[in-house]
Order: structure tokens, then C-alpha cells, then sequence
């Protein structure tokens, strides 16, 4: 085992050599332009492509040379179990993939932390074993799709989309990449075997082929979903490219100029004073909430959502927040020296990571913080309530607005301008709908207060959002909330677009939602109003897994399961639906019949 780790080492020693002397070269002298640290989330996703992209070929390219009847055979005919030679080969793997990906980046840390007065956290070190992690993952998943059936071996891909898709933030994100691995580490063992081509026959090797196949089948699906859309826009007809959208509709009220949009919203009013209103709307000027925020900085994540950085015009400093000590570090743009630490109001630290926002202003979860050069201080100036987390600001007026996931709150702006203490809310209108369907927010001033128009229809397209529509509401100067109107608005998606992910599987599709989803923490973006599956689709969705289960029956017959495993794929694929049936056909073939040949004949001497 020692031997062959080794031999793969040096066979492979040179590549990773001139890997990693590139990346320290391309890196530092990125590093010599730019803060790598501070990057934002791009940049970061586009360079964890590019390891990814390695370990691929890298486990395309080793198993591929193994993959060779004769060189199979000489590979297994060692005296050790398979799992040990699959120990060396990954094994080795591994340690090459350390030492182009990984070790260029510590010694980049290390030479930032020691040489310049950058900030380097512990967040960074684990972004860096994060990529490692996710060249590691990818690198499995090259492997067993060179090793398993043709027929199946692309199923493995399906982590490296779950790296793609997963929200997961900090450790969480390194949870999740460790988890994708053991698995992948697992499909590799069960692929690891003489007959490269031979199905599993163990119930451990089916389930860890059977179930990333199936997500695969339903990601497939998907996709095809996709194919469809595309031919549905080249056809003109798609609510996105129509020359005149529907009448009453969701794209009519994302596209409409705010006063139209106010208008439409007060036309089946009841209030007495909602004539006037539609009159004021055509004249008067709108306003909105001009930046949404769909996240904020969470303390130790791997990433930027934005450079957590800002300069000191006066002073020529910049200063960088560190998750180690919560708190910002300058160094001086002249002569790149440190020049201190900054807190809040001092030298305290930060209760979450702030992001930068318009001129001197800040925002953490619930706070709103404002930098001044003059004493070079940051101080509070807004406080929001327990649970409420900010997603949006703008200037309206003579106020300034700041958007919760509970509520909208109006500021006195040039209190704000004038002042240095927290301030009083003038008002506060809750919101009529969850934070993950808001899609747009109009402002209209009125004598005593303010007159909103907010508009759900962000993820009314598909089933994570609520149903559209807009509803108004009125605000007085003293703080009373008076609902206006609700206008229901129009599906531009039928019932059996809006749910097309769903119905072909709804356990799978529960499932990629909730692994998805794991360690992310709350995400206001996330949060929507899902309305119950109708009836329709869920009757599609039934005669569709009604249709899997008859097609297993059928299937199954083919082929040379034992009868408790052909219930058992009977079983499955009735409650999974169509990906699991798909699954079916491909890990288990027909059973091979022998034809019936005719009898030799003697030959004549």
C-alpha cells in the first residue's frame, strides 16, 4: 500500500509542483494589486470553480489511465484488500491536491499576515481548506465517474451542484463539503471493485448509488424544464418577453412605472379618500426604497458579501473589519503601516460584522451604524426591534426609510444628518407579506403621513413563493396604520409551469430544499409565503408517481433481482415518482437471455 502511494506521488509529483508554483505567482501578484482577503462573493466563486475544475480532471485523468481491462486487473491482483489500493490512489490524490491548492494559499496567508498589515482571520485559513475541500470533492466525483457504469457514473456530479447551491455559511459550509466527501468517498469504495461495469449487489452499495442518482434524475428533469422555457421564449409567447404583458398580471406590476402601479393599486378601493389619491399619484413625485439588502455579513463566514473595507478620505486610512476581534484595523494608504484599531463608539467590538453602505452609514443585522471622520468614531444611530433583520434603506423625501423583514420604519433625516445619537422611529408599517416575495415598494407623501404600495410577486413563478399581489397601506403622522387596498394579481404562470419542479418528485424536491438550506442560518431572502400545492398539481404529481410505480412493476420483471429487492424498488420508486424509476432502469439492465442455438452436428471423418 506504501509502494503504490508513493509510486502515484511521484507520478504525478511534477504537475502539482508547477500548479502550485503558478497559483503562488498568479496569487501574489494579484495580492500585490489587490487585497485577496477582501474580495467580493465573485471572486471567491470563481476561483473555487477553478479547483474544482482541477480535481476533476485530476480523477478523470488518474482513474481513466487505471480504467483498462489489463491495467485494471494488474492494479487488483495485489495481495490487499481493494479498499486499501483505493486508499493509496485517492490518498495520494489528495496529498497532490494539497500541495498545488492548499499550500499556496497558506503560505500566501502567511506571508499577508507577517509582511503586511492586512488583516488575515481564522475565516480565511478555512476558506483556504474550504477550496481544498471542494478540489477534494470534485476530484471524487471525476473518479467515480470514470469507474463506475457508464450508465450511472455521472451521478456523482451532483455534490459538486450541491457545493454550487448550498447556503450553508462559516463551518456550516465546511460541514457541508465534509459530508459531500464522505459520500463521495463512499460511491468510490462501492465502485472500487473487479467488475467495473457490474451492478451493486449489496443493499449499502445501491443506497449510496441509487439516492445521488435519483436527485440526479430529478436535476435532469429540471433541465428539461429549462429546454422547454427556452423554446418557449423563442416562440415569443413567455410572460418575460411579451410585447404587452397580461392585463392585471405579475409582469404588468414589476415592469409598470411607480405611479401607474399606484394607481392600478387604488382603483377597486374602498377608502373615501382613494379617488384623490389616484389623482395626487399622477402629479406627485414616488419614491422607493433604492438598495435591498437579500443578506447580511454573519459573523466567521467564509466569504464577502462586499469588501469589508472603507477608506478615510481625511486621514488617508483604510480600514478593515477582522471577525477574529470584531472590530475594524487600519493601516495607513502612504506608507501601508497599521494605524490602530476602531469600535463602536471607541474601542467596542462590533456585535456582527457591519456592511458598508451609501457615504458614511453601516449596517449589521439590526443596527445601523455611521462612520465620522472628524473624531474618527462610529456610533449607533438606529436600533431594530428583537427578530427583525434589515433588507433594505433609501432616502424618501424628507425621511429616511429602513426596511426589516417585519416592517417598514420612517427616520427624520436631517435629524440623521444634524445628530449623533440613536434615533425614534416617525413611523413603522408592517409588512403584508414575507421578505422573500417583496419585489418593490412605492412611496407616495401625503399632507398627515404616507401612502405605500407593496408589490409580492418575486417567486410567484414557481413554488417557493407566495401568490402575487399588491397591497396598499396608509400611514398617518402619528403612527396609525390604515390598510388600503389588496389587489390580487394575475398568474402569468400556470398552475402546472409554477410547479413543474415540484410534482415530478415532491420528496426529492423537499429533500434538495431542506439539504440546501442546512447550516445557512436565517436568510430573509429565504423567507416566503408558500401557499398549499393545489389540487391539480397534486394530481399530476400523483398519477405521475402512480405511473413510476407501474413502470417498476414492469421493469422489474426484467431484470435478476431478488424478489424482497424488486419490492423494494417497487416501494420506492411509488413514493419518490419518476427519478427513482429512471434510477431503476439504469443501475439494473435486463437480465441477459440466451438465445436458443442449434445443435452442433457431428462432423464426417
Amino acid at each position: 500500500m506504501w509502494d503504490l502511494f508513493k509510486a502515484e506521488l511521484l507520478r504525478f509529483r511534477s504537475w502539482a509542483i508547477a500548479y502550485a508554483a503558478l497559483q503562488l505567482v498568479l496569487l501574489g501578484f494579484m495580492s500585490r494589486v489587490v487585497d485577496m482577503a477582501q474580495q467580493p462573493l465573485l471572486v471567491y466563486e470563481v476561483i473555487g470553480g477553478l479547483y474544482g475544475l482541477t480535481g476533476l480532471l485530476l480523477g478523470l485523468y488518474q482513474m481513466g489511465g487505471y480504467r483498462r481491462p489489463n491495467t485494471w486487473l494488474n492494479l487488483l491482483h495485489r495481495p490487499m484488500p481493494s479498499w486499501r489500493i483505493a486508499a493509496a490512489l485517492y490518498g495520494a490524490g489528495a496529498l497532490l491536491l494539497a500541495i498545488a491548492v492548499l499550500l499556496p494559499l497558506l503560505v500566501l496567508a502567511g506571508w499577508q499576515e507577517s509582511m503586511t498589515a492586512r488583516v488575515v482571520d481564522t475565516r480565511h485559513l478555512l476558506l483556504a481548506l474550504s477550496g481544498w475541500l471542494v478540489a477534494l470533492c470534485a476530484y471524487l466525483a471525476g473518479g467515480y465517474a470514470m469507474l463506475a457504469n457508464k450508465r450511472y457514473s455521472f451521478c456523482a456530479l451532483v455534490f459538486v451542484l450541491l457545493l454550487v447551491f448550498c447556503k450553508a455559511t462559516g463551518m456550516g459550509a465546511i460541514a457541508m463539503q465534509c459530508m459531500a466527501l464522505a459520500f463521495l468517498a463512499a460511491m468510490n469504495l462501492t465502485a472500487f471493485k473487479p467488475d467495473l461495469d457490474a451492478a451493486p449487489r449489496n443493499l449499502a452499495g445501491i443506497a449510496v448509488t441509487a439516492l445521488p442518482l435519483q436527485m440526479a434524475m430529478w436535476f435532469a428533469l429540471v433541465m428539461v424544464g429549462f429546454g422547454v422555457e427556452f423554446v418557449w421564449i423563442a416562440q415569443g409567447s413567455h410572460p418575460n418577453n411579451m410585447a404587452v404583458p397580461l392585463p392585471g398580471g405579475e409582469k404588468e406590476a414589476e415592469n409598470a412605472e411607480a405611479k401607474d402601479l399606484m394607481i392600478a393599486g387604488l382603483r377597486n378601493s374602498a377608502d373615501p379618500q382613494a379617488p384623490l389619491w389616484r389623482e395626487q399619484a399622477g402629479i406627485s413625485e414616488m419614491f422607493g426604497i433604492e438598495s435591498y439588502l437579500r443578506a447580511v455579513p454573519v459573523r466567521n463566514e467564509l466569504t464577502n458579501l462586499a469588501p469589508m473595507e472603507f477608506d478615510d478620505t481625511t486621514r488617508r486610512v483604510r480600514w478593515v473589519f477582522s471577525h477574529d476581534d470584531m472590530r475594524f484595523h487600519g493601516y495607513s494608504l502612504v506608507d501601508k503601516r497599521p494605524v490602530g484599531t476602531l469600535g463602536v463608539a471607541g474601542q467596542q467590538p462590533f456585535p456582527s460584522p457591519p456592511l458598508s453602505g451609501p457615504g458614511s452609514v453601516f449596517f449589521t443585522a439590526d443596527t445601523v451604524y455611521q462612520y465620522y471622520e472628524d473624531d474618527e468614531s462610529m456610533l449607533p444611530r438606529a436600533h431594530l426591534p428583537s427578530g427583525e433583520v434589515v433588507t433594505g434603506y433609501g432616502k424618501v423625501g424628507d425621511d429616511l426609510a429602513l426596511l426589516s423583514n417585519r416592517g417598514l420604519y420612517f427616520y427624520d433625516l436631517e435629524e440623521f444628518k444634524n445628530d449623533d445619537g440613536v434615533l425614534t422611529p416617525r413611523q413603522r408599517v408592517p409588512l403584508p407579506g414575507k421578505p422573500g416575495d417583496l419585489i418593490r415598494i412605492e412611496l407616495m407623501e401625503l399632507l398627515d403621513g404616507w401612502l405605500g404600495s407593496f408589490t409580492y410577486t418575486r417567486r410567484s413563478y414557481n413554488a417557493e413563493g407566495a401568490l402575487p399581489f399588491q397591497q396598499l397601506i396608509r400611514v398617518d403622522t402619528q403612527g396609525h396604520v390604515a390598510q388600503v387596498a389588496r389587489r390580487d394579481l394575475v398568474m402569468d404562470y400556470p398552475v402546472a409551469w409554477r410547479y413543474q419542479n415540484w410534482y415530478t418528485s415532491p420528496a426529492l424536491y423537499s429533500a434538495q430544499r431542506a439539504i440546501a438550506r442546512l447550516f445557512s442560518g436565517y436568510l430573509p431572502d429565504e423567507e416566503t409565503d408558500r401557499p398549499a400545492v393545489p389540487r391539480s398539481a397534486r394530481t399530476i404529481a400523483a398519477v405521475l408517481m402512480l405511473l413510476s410505480l407501474l413502470g417498476a412493476v414492469w421493469r422489474t420483471r426484467q431484470t435478476a433481482l431478488a424478489m424482497p429487492a424488486r419490492i423494494a424498488w417497487i416501494v420506492v420508486c411509488g413514493a419518490v415518482g419518476l427519478p427513482a424509476l429512471m434510477s431503476l432502469w439504469l443501475i439494473h439492465p435486463k437480465r441477459e437471455a440466451l438465445e436458443d442455438l442449434p445443435l452442433a452436428q457431428a462432423a464426417t471423418a
